[in-house]
């Protein structure tokens, strides 16, 4: 297996021109093949109080930037924003990067994580429970489908959406729609990847656990007959940048375990030509 290696700015208690710098020299090192950031509010690590940039808002100015790596959102949470306006916001990113977004989304973050759940009530959004939300993640993806792929309007009556004459134009560049990427590891949730996913993710801080997680996703998609093989398994690795050794095992542990799409995350600070340094010596000496 040839696996496909990226990388993660956390958009967290960082400057804005810090990740642009990392993200424009990855642009130009044809060994990294697509950056992403993460969707939180507020910050889930470091001081709570410093920066956290809004996902989308940040990736459209990355995908502006940008002229060949594939880019998003690891993962967009599904509790933030209606389906229909994200469905909006993917699409306007899709063009704005001329086709090159994987569009990322979860069914959010749970109630047992304290800094995460604090964004839900800093910003007045509903935190319901997490049946509810991995529902209305099944029901958010096909609504986004359709809007991406219907040319007529739609009603939508469902139990967590409904829309009324909906349309999503412009369409988003790729055909017939980008890559749906679900990050995740819940059971429930992992019916929702074996129905709707091209391609599922889940952090690698545990690899038994993401390689039992992926034999279930298998049981998943035979049920409902789907080829397992034609969801490609990501998986989320942190770069310890004075110990490439451990990352470059990480690295060929997951891809020797079925997992072929790989995001190297990047701790900030970066340090100066980061990227090139994943390159030599991560991606570079991992594939000998």
């Amino acid at each position: 297996m040839t696996p496909s290696l990226g990388i993660m700015t956390a958009p967290m208690n960082v400057d804005y021109q810090d990740i642009l710098r990392v993200w424009r020299e990855a642009d130009d090192i044809v060994e990294i093949e697509h950056a992403w950031l993460f969707d939180h509010l507020m910050p889930i690590g470091g001081d709570p109080l410093g920066p956290a940039y809004e996902g989308w808002s940040l990736l459209a100015a990355m995908a502006a930037q940008s002229r060949r790596l594939r880019l998003g959102l690891l993962v967009s949470s599904n509790r933030f924003r209606p389906p229909a306006m994200l469905a909006k916001i993917a699409a306007t990113v899709d063009v704005v990067s001329g086709g090159r977004l994987d569009f990322g989304i979860g069914a959010g973050s749970r109630p047992s994580h304290p800094l995460a759940r604090r964004e839900y009530d800093g910003h007045g959004l509903p935190y319901h429970d997490f049946t509810h939300s991995v529902d209305a993640l099944a029901e958010a993806c096909t609504v986004i489908r359709r809007l991406w792929t219907s040319p007529e309007p739609f009603d939508f009556n469902g139990e967590y959406v409904q829309l009324t004459g909906a349309f999503g134009n412009p369409k988003p560049i790729q055909r017939p729609h980008p890559p749906i990427v679900i990050g995740g590891r819940s059971s429930a949730l992992l019916r929702v990847v074996a129905e709707h996913a091209d391609v599922w993710n889940i952090p690698g801080g545990d690899l038994a656990d993401a390689v039992s997680r992926s034999a279930l996703l298998d049981r998943y998609c035979t049920e409902i007959g789907r080829d397992p093989a034609s969801i490609t398994r990501s998986i989320h690795l942190p770069v310890n940048y004075e110990r490439p050794a451990d990352t470059r095992t990480a690295i060929a542990e997951a891809v020797g375990a079925g997992f072929g799409h790989v995001v190297l995350g990047l701790q900030a600070p970066y340090p100066d030509k980061v990227a090139r340094w994943v390159a030599d010596e991560l991606i570079t000496k991992s594939a000998r």
